[in-house]
């Protein structure tokens, strides 16, 4: 297949009614949810994906995608307007972006965001797709033994994602390969931790456990912070004069699109990370460094490009590994598992078509997100006034329809409000949610394929140490989990050394 076959039929299935409108209407609610504070795009998607089930899988893939897209923007208006960011990605935006508004300039502050966004987000996809051919000759390379590899890898990575505490970071991702076990085992006819219920038998489902980490938990966490007091606000400025801004910083506006793509693609990384990684490096280069967190356009554009350019970025080990490197992207990776399609080269061979178009719905989504962010400035203070005893219900509600949705399955419904209150627990003694969602992904990945493995070489573990792919997977995530003791050690030899 040549390069141009697979991006034409991409743009073939999305430019389809009713697939563009799914992405209109995505990019709109994700807007939405990422400007309202305490939202933000993973308890946006969690909701919605038990709702996509009539769809079809390119239709909901777009549609999470557009939230995705949408909510990354959206959390810079609520950060603009009034100090508070919609989303993690956002937080970089409120020391440049609440001072200018504060300065009269609130619809050059919020034209300005647009703009970053739109443009950073382009960059870094269009970027991919370039790269995309490369990426499907790896991706090709890789069989069951190297899936076990990769998964093992991503489960390792839970000592890089866990922030803080690594033995709570290792904690949290056991349980959750544990939660992951409940059901029937993979090839093998048995029960296990059933406890005799049949609504046990099928396992605990993986989109409740979102639904509840994201969703109810995040609700709990809203209604134990109470209110948040939000004055009139009067939205002065020109829409002009900000375009004009962020195009006069076209260095400053690659650059971070770049340094968020990159920081996208590495698990756990995150767009909060690239968000002030991104502002740091503008504030280094910039000539008038004292200017930032003042109302610096040059610090609001390297903000807002990065948070969009993290997008495209994250979603390349989702889809080429199943490896989720954020809340966003692990409800995506569900979405996929949900609608009968396995990360790896069958997205990018029989569901190339799909893959693709998903992909192209990130670059056109860009579109409406200028579109929006410019035509509904305006408008934008009206999302932000919603008070948090409206939001919580509805959230409530959605979660447990989308619970019941799943299966028609009482464990679900259960599952979400157990894994909530778990969930806000876990948030409030420093355990990593990630790390949780990192093992219930994983985990049944990794097992699967680890017996299929054996099978395969008729019970050798040997077959793990020939393949090469499979063996520098394995060495890397030897050194990921011994790196800390082994810099312990060789500092200890230099000071020995030296003295």
């Amino acid at each position: 297949m040549s390069f141009h076959e697979p991006i034409l039929a991409g743009l073939d299935i999305l430019f389809s009614w009713p697939t563009i409108g799914w992405m209109v209407l995505g990019v709109v609610v994700g807007i939405i949810v990422g400007a309202l504070p305490g939202m933000g795009a993973s308890l946006g998607m969690a909701i919605v994906l038990p709702l996509t089930l009539p769809l079809n899988p390119v239709n909901a893939l777009i549609l999470l995608v557009g939230i995705y897209s949408g909510s990354m923007y959206g959390g810079s208006i609520a950060a603009i307007l009034i100090n508070v960011p919609g989303t993690a990605g956002s937080a970089a935006t409120t020391l440049d972006g609440y001072p200018k508004s504060r300065m009269g300039k609130a619809k050059d502050a919020i034209a300005i965001s647009a703009t970053s966004s739109a443009i950073g987000g382009t960059f870094s996809l269009v970027t991919l797709l370039l790269l995309m051919p490369v990426l499907i000759e790896v991706v090709l390379f890789f069989e069951t033994p190297e899936y076990f590899a990769v998964a093992v890898l991503g489960l390792s990575l839970i000592v890089i994602v866990a922030r803080g505490s690594i033995v709570k970071g290792i904690l949290s991702g056991a349980f959750g390969v544990l939660i992951a076990t409940v059901g029937i085992a993979p090839m093998a006819p048995v029960r296990r931790y059933t406890f005799g219920r049949l609504a046990l038998v099928d396992g605990i489902d993986f989109i409740a456990i979102l639904i509840g980490l994201f969703a109810i938990a995040e609700m709990i966490k809203l209604a134990s912070e109470g209110t948040i007091a939000k004055d009139n606000l009067d939205i002065s400025g020109n829409t002009v004069n900000g375009i004009k801004e962020a195009l006069s910083k076209p260095i400053t506006m690659i650059k971070s699109a770049y340094i968020g793509m990159l920081v996208g693609a590495i698990p756990g990384g995150g767009s909060s990370a690239a968000n002030f990684l991104s502002y740091g490096e503008a504030m280094r280069s910039s000539s008038n460094p004292d200017e930032f967190g003042e109302g610096s356009t040059e610090g609001l554009v390297a903000s807002e490009a990065s948070n969009n350019g993290t997008i495209g970025g994250s979603i390349i080990p989702t889809i080429s590994f199943g490896i989720p490197g954020s809340g966003a992207t692990a409800v995506l990776l569900g979405g996929l598992l949900m609608h009968g399609l396995q990360p790896g080269p069958e997205l990018f061979e029989a569901q190339a078509g799909t893959t693709y178009a998903m992909l192209l719905s990130i670059l056109i989504g860009n579109i409406v997100i200028l579109a929006a962010g410019l035509l509904l400035i305006t408008r934008a203070s009206y999302i932000t006034q919603i008070s948090t005893t409206t939001i919580i219900p509805m959230v409530i509600i959605l979660s447990t329809l989308g619970g019941i949705a799943l299966r028609t399955n009482w464990a679900d419904v259960l599952t979400v409000f157990l894994l909530g209150v778990l969930g806000y627990w876990m948030i409030q003694s420093n355990y990593s949610v990630i790390a949780f969602v990192l093992g219930a992904i994983l985990g049944p990945i990794a097992e699967e394929n680890f017996i299929r493995s054996l099978q395969i070489s008729d019970g050798s573990y040997i077959i793990f140490a020939t393949r090469p792919i499979t063996a520098v997977i394995l060495l890397a995530t030897f050194l990921i989990l011994t790196g800390p003791v082994l810099k312990r050690l060789y500092e200890r030899i230099s000071q020995a050394v030296t003295t």
